[in-house]
């Protein structure tokens, strides 16, 4: 068996019969900016359930962080325009005033920066980064805070943890930062935990620790998973299903094996065939031809129509819509039939 068909069947066939925990439903962000106005996620709709892991796929520029910081709060209206909708256990976290939103934030959801050590305070201990929100929110005393902050970093693995509470970011490695931020985001206990390029900037050692250390937390817990990320290995290994993005829209919805077995859109396809495969055979990895577009001049049709090989007049006339090609497997593309058939 590969290892995307080595998931754990039985918590798929449970979440099935789950209602999402999350959905998101036709959200768009645009900002108004010298060169134009840019919209920057544009009518996108996923859910997730309990349990599961949703990857978010895409290059950079394609509003995969956006989006998860507008449902975090972190991107507000003005200067943004916000549109669509984003339920949480059935409430529109949209509609939620500020004080509602940063109750939720860290209690229901939390998230993961890229960069741990920028994200950090060089001026704040560990200790106390970890331990602050959890004595403010909590009403414990300083003691227990600090326990809590020693039991949560050894759950991460951060090796004689309370001898560390004292040290400050910089003295930390990429990795090390990596799990403190994960502890950070963990003190809550949150429903949803949303990890944005964790494994940027880390050698392939620690990423694979990482994101190892991710999947153990997830299932110890229960929790929800939304990775961001443009690493297709990674993905096949943790997700239970992905949304490809490209620039702003939603190109492909599937769940990860029949992504991997039976992409739909060119894009998708276009990203599996330059994933290094130790089983190809292959000399030489493709690529993608071009570049992503500039959001402020997205092509009119099908924004990926420039760099598309399968590319008819019709791509540059009509923007195709996302539409259902089997069970759980949505692609945005005018020829999605006749190109995996031809394939």
């Amino acid at each position: 068996m590969t290892t995307i068909e080595t998931h754990d069947r039985t918590l798929r066939e449970r979440s099935a019969a789950e209602a999402p925990i999350m959905e998101v439903r036709n959200l768009s962000v645009g900002f108004d900016t010298p060169h134009g106005p840019v919209q920057a996620v544009d009518d996108v709709s996923w859910s997730i359930r309990r349990g599961e892991t949703l990857a978010i796929i895409g290059e950079s520029g394609s509003g995969k962080s956006v989006g998860l910081e507008t449902l975090m709060g972190l991107i507000k209206s003005p200067p943004a325009t916000i549109s669509g909708q984003a339920f949480f256990a059935g409430e529109d976290m949209l509609k939620m005033s500020g004080r509602e939103r940063r109750a939720l934030r860290g209690e229901k959801l939390a998230m993961i920066f890229q960069d741990a050590l920028t994200a950090l305070n060089p001026s704040l201990t560990i200790g106390t980064q970890i331990s602050e929100v959890y004595r403010l929110r909590r009403g414990v005393s300083k003691k227990e805070a600090n326990d809590k902050a020693v039991q949560l970093m050894d759950q991460v693995k951060i090796p004689s943890a309370r001898s560390r509470l004292g040290d400050y970011p910089h003295q930390f490695s990429g990795g090390m930062c990596q799990r403190v931020m994960i502890a950070l985001a963990l003190a809550m206990d949150p429903e949803i935990l949303i990890a944005d390029e964790p494994t940027t900037a880390l050698d392939v050692t620690v990423q694979r620790q990482i994101m190892d250390l991710l999947r153990e937390v997830r299932d110890e817990r229960g929790m929800s998973l939304i990775l961001v990320t443009h690493d297709l290995g990674v993905v096949a290994e943790v997700a239970d299903k992905a949304v490809v993005m490209y620039a702003g829209r939603i190109a492909e919805s599937a769940d990860i094996v029949d992504l991997f077995r039976k992409p739909k859109h060119p894009y998708s396809r276009a990203l599996l065939r330059a994933m290094p495969r130790v089983d190809s055979g292959a000399e030489r990895l493709e690529c993608i031809a071009g570049t992503p577009p500039t959001l402020s001049h997205i092509p009119s049709g099908c924004a990926f129509r420039p760099r598309c090989a399968f590319c008819q007049p019709t791509c540059a006339q009509e923007r195709p819509r996302l539409r259902d090609m089997e069970p759980n497997h949505q692609a945005a593309c005018h020829f999605a039939e006749e190109i995996e058939h031809g394939a």
